[in-house]
């Protein structure tokens, strides 16, 4: 099979051929069709992440098609059409996972960073971890879903999590702030959207192109991320790996408003005084996803529905495509085609 892989961090993923997997007790052989590309993508060309080892074959936003099943898998048969996400393997055993907190498995390995991920014409898979996909979506667009949009909506269901002990339940954040316009944001702004939240992005300084894609998503407002919104947010989602927007998003809300830090990097977060914090503002980060997020974000999709602006780049054009998306060279989404 024909793979880019990343055989050190910084250095450029180099096209190879390499022998066919093989699926191992539990797993299933997956040609890829379409694989997205991520920011996660790029932390790990820089190193950034913790415990990577190299070589690698990155990718986790994989569509596919079930060729082979490995002894012990059912439920699956080949033919069937697939989607793997960032989230690849669990040990099922530790505390975490039997609490439905799976996204938090100190044992757990990703795809694309612990397991040869999609930037490739076959993968094998963990069956527990391969979803179905909604009839109706072409694998280009299908794709982003699979880590900037379930990521992302976990993110987005936690930033409406304002816990009262009188009624026991979490009450909904009608005004949504959206920091870094990106891959994930671009789909989180039609669900709140669809679910009756007003959305407000922020996004470079002078990146009117930006500005122009999230308003055309539904955004009544768009602006710098140093700009101030024209009322307080209820919570905030920072994409952007960038530690300094904390501060400016605490500012940005309102008390009992939440800030969630959604990326698996970010740059140092500077002071900020107490008082910014105060009156019950919470900041809070998201780890991964779990498998309950993927069925919920996948059904609720087609009714949306979610449409991924998308841009298409072949297998061999794996570096420009991240070249391209740490410039912010496109809008939405970037995705490898790798077979039609």
């Amino acid at each position: 099979m024909r793979a880019m892989i990343l055989r050190g961090a910084g250095e450029a993923l180099a096209l190879e051929q390499l022998p066919d997997p093989e699926p191992q007790r539990g797993q299933v052989l997956v040609r890829v069709i379409a694989c997205g590309v991520c920011r996660t993508d790029l932390h790990i060309l820089d190193g950034e992440l913790p415990d990577l080892r190299y070589p690698i074959i990155p990718g986790h936003q994989i569509v596919g098609e079930i060729v082979a099943l490995g002894d012990g898998v059912s439920g699956l048969s080949p033919g069937d059409r697939v989607g793997v996400p960032w989230l690849g393997w669990t040990c099922g055993e530790c505390s975490y996972c039997r609490s439905e907190r799976e996204n938090l498995c100190e044992a757990a390995k990703f795809t694309g960073c612990d397991l040869d991920g999609g930037f490739a014409e076959l993968c094998c898979c963990d069956a527990r971890y391969c979803f179905a996909l909604p009839a109706g979506y072409p694998a280009l667009q299908v794709a982003p879903l699979l880590c900037g949009g379930l990521i992302g909506y976990r993110a987005y269901r936690l930033a409406g999590e304002d816990f009262s002990p009188a009624t026991e339940r979490a009450a909904d954040a009608p005004r949504l702030g959206l920091y870094g316009f990106g891959s994930a944001a671009h789909m989180i702004a039609q669900v709140a959207r669809f679910e009756g939240r007003r959305v407000f992005a922020f996004t470079r300084a002078g990146d009117s192109r930006g500005q122009a894609f999230a308003r055309q998503l539904g955004a009544e407002w768009a602006g710098s991320s140093d700009d101030t919104p024209p009322e307080p947010l209820d919570a905030a989602i920072i994409f952007a790996p960038v530690g300094a927007l904390v501060p400016l998003a605490l500012k940005a809300v309102a008390p009992g408003g939440s800030v969630v830090c959604a990326g698996i990097h970010m740059s140092d977060i500077p002071s900020f005084p107490y008082r910014d914090l105060w009156r019950e503002r919470v900041i809070r980060s998201v780890a991964n996803l779990t498998r309950a997020d993927g069925e919920a974000l996948l059904a609720l999709a087609p009714r949306v529905p979610i449409e991924t602006t998308v841009s298409r780049y072949a297998l061999e054009e794996v570096n420009q495509a991240l070249d391209d998306l740490r410039a912010g060279r496109f809008d939405g989404s970037a995705v490898i085609e790798i077979a039609v």
